[in-house]
């Protein structure tokens, strides 16, 4: 009887802490509109001040900066801190894999660089993301005005997206949708040269019927022909950055190896960097020169792919490595990390993982607040490899602990 009552009030327990009453939702919902609404308003006063989205490159071999981005989403329950303080670079004409488990915040990340998401529930809150403009001067994504990312999208930036079949337009003709970015963004273009160029892509892509693929619409292709045809839009232009977001999830493996390697060829061909977002360990170890590990909207382990696959220092992604199937080895069953994600509304002040991890050290259970309770900075163990973990705080040096936003703050 007694163990019946302990488990009911545990249940109560677990109903509370997931119930919000009709009055804490409308306060909630009330400071959801003052955020946003004081965002989109910092948003449009930087369009009359170029000074507020112009700055410089930390490195200039580097494409991309990404600085303590966090993009929040303001949803009905909650802050979701998809993306809370993430630090990394893609340098110039490499490959950098951006691995996790789904949810932790890869799309999302990608979606910021491109200012794609739903606003105004959907917001980058602070940080700055660095843009190389290749003259000295760089843009600050986070603040830069719709109509001059609309100059970069596609022309500068381009992304192939999860799904092609939803990404195409199903009313248009292939060689219309290609035309289409090369029209947006080459007006001197004339009609011919334009369709030249388009069948010039399509032939690139490796589509050998390229003159009767022009001429189809995207349900009369297969599935590797229509990721071909994403790759010919978002190459088009010759952009500085390809954002590939798990380009053959949806693909057979033959027609995945197919289209890893014409990416890879035509990154070299066009001289251009690759932020391949994937939770395929097997896609990063054969493409990416930098892998960052991401785990709960943090980056919890970067470095070169030597590193992370041959070196993994943090225990999740150790967890990972083990995780994968590995061919000629027999298993009862595959490894699994035990526990779950922390919830994105209400995230502990210490590191994220420690609830899950089977590798604590001491400094790893002291308490909230005490010497080591709080979430572990970034640490380099070495030139090129970096971990947030306590495992290493005495062998390694301190670079700096992520910079998260208290959604309060926004509105001072």
């Amino acid at each position: 009887m007694a163990d019946n009552k302990e488990k009911v009030e545990e249940n109560k327990q677990e109903n509370n802490s997931s119930y919000i009453s009709a009055k804490e939702s409308r306060k909630i919902t009330k400071f959801n509109r003052k955020v946003t609404k004081k965002l989109e308003a910092d948003r449009a006063n930087a369009k009359k001040d170029p000074s507020l989205y112009t700055t410089k490159m930390k490195d200039e071999n580097n494409v991309v900066e990404f600085d303590n981005v966090c993009t929040y989403f303001f949803t009905d329950v909650g802050v979701v801190k998809s993306v809370d303080g993430i630090n990394f670079n893609i340098p110039k004409c490499s490959t950098v894999g951006v691995v996790g488990e789904s949810g932790c915040g890869k799309s999302v990340t990608s979606l910021s660089l491109m200012q794609l998401l739903q606003r105004p529930s959907g917001q980058t809150v602070g940080g700055e993301i660095r843009f190389n403009l290749g003259d000295g001067t760089a843009y600050n994504i986070v603040n830069t005005p719709t109509a001059k990312m609309q100059e970069i999208r596609g022309n500068r930036i381009s992304m192939i997206f999860q799904e092609p079949m939803t990404s195409l337009n199903p009313v248009f003709k292939i060689g219309m949708q290609v035309n289409e970015v090369l029209e947006l963004h080459n007006p001197e273009m004339s009609k011919e040269q334009i369709k030249a160029r388009t069948l010039e892509m399509l032939e690139m892509v490796g589509i050998a019927n390229k003159e009767g693929v022009y001429e189809m619409y995207p349900h009369e292709l297969s599935g590797g022909m229509r990721q071909r045809v994403m790759i010919a839009i978002a190459l088009a232009c010759s952009p500085e950055l390809i954002i590939a977001d798990e380009p053959t999830t949806a693909l057979d493996v033959t027609i995945q190896a197919q289209i890893l390697d014409l990416l890879a060829g035509l990154k070299n061909k066009i001289n251009s960097s690759i932020m391949l977002i994937t939770h395929d360990l097997g896609v990063v170890a054969s493409m990416a020169d930098y892998v960052v590990v991401m785990y709960a909207g943090r980056v919890i382990e970067k470095g070169t792919a030597d590193d992370i696959f041959h070196h993994p220092a943090h225990p999740y992604t150790i967890g990972l490595m083990k995780s994968k199937p590995v061919v000629g080895k027999k298993v009862d069953s595959l490894y699994n990390i035990e526990g779950n994600v922390p919830n994105p509304v209400d995230m502990p002040d210490y590191c994220y993982f420690r609830d899950r991890c089977n590798m604590q050290c001491e400094r790893c259970k002291a308490k909230v607040g005490e010497a080591g309770g709080d979430y572990p900075p970034e640490i380099k163990i070495s030139d090129t490899h970096f971990v947030s973990c306590y495992r290493f705080f005495e062998e390694g040096e301190v670079i700096g602990y992520p910079k998260t936003v208290n959604a309060e703050e926004l509105l001072k």
